[in-house]
């Protein structure tokens, strides 16, 4: 004669500490991975304005060298017109500006997403890169340098 044998199942499954603790930890790495991925993307952002002015003062000395000043036949404006913002432009997240004398210029662009609204860089006829607004980016000066990412100036 055999022995019924039952046998005793147990649940199977989670318990909700088991889950409030994977909740917890999922949490803490979100915390830390959003402000370091927010910071990476406007770092590529910022590409965009000290590709956009070297190439820029690249085309201010070409129009020097063509005409013997930085100002257009007017007299008024640069010589080189400033890129503009727009839905099929390569510019999208900084504004341009050009002051300029027979013999200088300095061409400024200006943050103007909200990533990058309070970044503003200039470069002049001497090639003096400037970081006049860097976000609390950077703390030491930026008279001679981009902030490129935080706590770096080049």
């Amino acid at each position: 004669m055999g022995t019924l044998r039952t046998r005793s199942r147990q649940a199977a499954g989670f318990t909700l500490i088991e889950l409030m603790i994977v909740v917890a930890i999922i949490a803490i790495l979100a915390a830390i991975a959003v402000p370091i991925y927010s910071d990476y993307i406007t770092r590529g952002k910022l590409t965009e304005a000290q590709n956009n002015l070297s190439a820029l003062r690249v085309q201010m000395e070409q129009y020097f060298q063509d005409n013997r000043t930085y100002l257009d036949s007017a007299g008024a404006n640069c010589g080189v017109t400033m890129p503009a913002t727009g839905s099929n432009s390569a510019v999208k997240y900084f504004t341009y500006t050009c002051a300029a004398t027979s013999s200088t210029y300095k061409i400024t662009a200006t943050g103007a997403t909200t990533q990058t609204a309070n970044f503003t860089f200039t470069i002049d006829q001497n090639n003096v890169h400037a970081t006049t607004s860097a976000n609390n980016w950077y703390s030491g000066s930026m008279a001679n340098c981009w902030v490129t990412a935080k706590g770096s100036c080049q």
